[in-house]
């Protein structure tokens, strides 16, 4: 698989952040979401906990939670899989971030569905629920795909009212999938899937 894909689309799309950001990056604070309040990438401000602000920050945390999944030693090419789809979340908070806004290519989800075609392969059929766990990365990787999960309904909570592109919605998507069958391919190097037993304390 080639990880750099598209690299030169990434970085069109923040050359747009950066402008309509200007230099805000240059001082940390600037006191100005004092008043429960803040800045999108257009110039527009709202409340902090709109529910556009809070898929940006369920974005932004499933990014932060992959980042700890790549201080782990991680089997074959995975953490540049990883790291790619950092990438991809960064290009969707970036999306949420300027309203209007379209930085997610049809492209990525595509490359999340090969990826997952690729990994599953290694798997035998999953016959049993199981439970999250397993070894350590395998573990964080179950709450990555919980926070997933949680950002993409909190997506669709802002599509309701405001647009969101397809690709957004369509990547979150995936990527919950892509990650519950990275769990499954993590353990297999470990001892395998920690199955549920249905009234096992009953």
């Amino acid at each position: 698989m080639n990880f750099a894909v598209a690299a030169e689309e990434r970085h069109q799309s923040f050359q747009l952040i950066i402008t309509s950001m200007g230099h805000r990056l240059t001082k940390i604070y600037t006191r100005t979401g004092d008043a429960g309040t803040t800045g999108l990438g257009d110039g527009s401000r709202i409340g902090k906990d709109s529910a556009r602000i809070a898929a940006m920050g369920d974005v932004d945390e499933l990014n932060s939670l992959i980042g700890v999944i790549l201080c782990e030693e991680l089997p074959g090419d995975l953490p540049d899989l990883l790291r790619s789809v950092q990438h991809d979340l960064f290009d969707l908070g970036g999306e949420m971030s300027i309203p209007g806004a379209v930085l997610l290519k049809a492209t990525q989800p595509s490359r999340l569905e090969a990826a997952i075609d690729r990994y599953n392969a290694d798997l035998a059929p999953l016959k049993e629920f199981i439970l999250p766990g397993g070894n350590r990365a395998a573990a964080q990787m179950h709450v990555a795909r919980t926070v997933c999960r949680r950002a993409e309904r909190a997506l669709v909570t802002v599509a309701h009212e405001q647009q969101i592109s397809d690709a957004s919605r369509q990547y979150l998507n995936r990527l919950s999938d892509l990650l519950f069958v990275l769990c499954r391919w993590i353990n297999k190097t470990s001892g395998g899937d920690v199955l549920w037993q249905k009234g096992k304390n009953a």
